[in-house]
């Protein structure tokens, strides 16, 4: 698609929802909005694999790694409206580690993409399991969703809570404990 083609579909919203598009304040605001587009579904672009091989490292390390509080914004694909929460990310290395600034690019390339948070929950987690290869993998995601907020129901600061588990958390109680138990003090604030 063109820009010129984006920002006209842009002028046509403004005029379906009643706005003047010759008004003073609105003469760059397709411009604006296609730029904060392309910003804000840059994920579409991006592949975590990438991101993670490039900062992989040889470790004896085997206790959990925990990256948890990861600030997210994303898109609902059911009415395009943001989504905003919280990731944790716990994973068993098993021989490697990865930089831990990758964690939360991950979750970028994921939440930079129009969504469902149950699906996000699973691609942070199958991803990092697929390219990590660790002894397990967790994540939890808590957000809350304008489309419930603003519209709809309109339940004000509801939020939901998604969890994604795989190998050692999955099977082992003590491990996936541990592993809410560093994480809780995210949900106290």
């Amino acid at each position: 698609m063109s820009e010129k083609l984006f920002e006209d579909s842009v002028k046509n919203m403004l005029e379906y929802v009643g706005e003047d598009i010759n008004r003073e304040g609105l003469a760059d605001t397709p411009k604006r909005v296609r730029k904060a587009y392309e910003f804000m579904f840059k994920g579409y672009k991006e592949n975590p694999k990438e991101i993670l091989q490039k900062a992989l490292f040889t470790s004896t390390n085997d206790e959990m790694v925990v990256v948890k509080d990861i600030e997210f914004y994303s898109f609902c694909e059911h009415h395009m409206l943001p989504i905003i929460g919280k990731v944790h990310v716990a994973y068993i290395p098993n021989g490697k580690v990865v930089g831990l600034s990758k964690i939360p690019r991950v979750v970028d390339v994921f939440a930079r993409r129009l969504q469902i948070q149950e699906q996000f929950t699973e691609q942070i987690c199958d991803s990092i399991n697929e390219h990590l290869k660790p002894k397990g993998v967790a994540v939890v995601v808590d957000a809350r969703h304008m489309c419930m907020e603003m519209r709809g129901v309109q339940k004000i600061c509801s939020t939901t809570v998604t969890s994604a588990l795989r190998g050692l958390f999955k099977k082992e109680k003590t491990t996936k404990d541990e592993f809410l138990s560093i994480i809780s003090s995210s949900f106290n604030k």
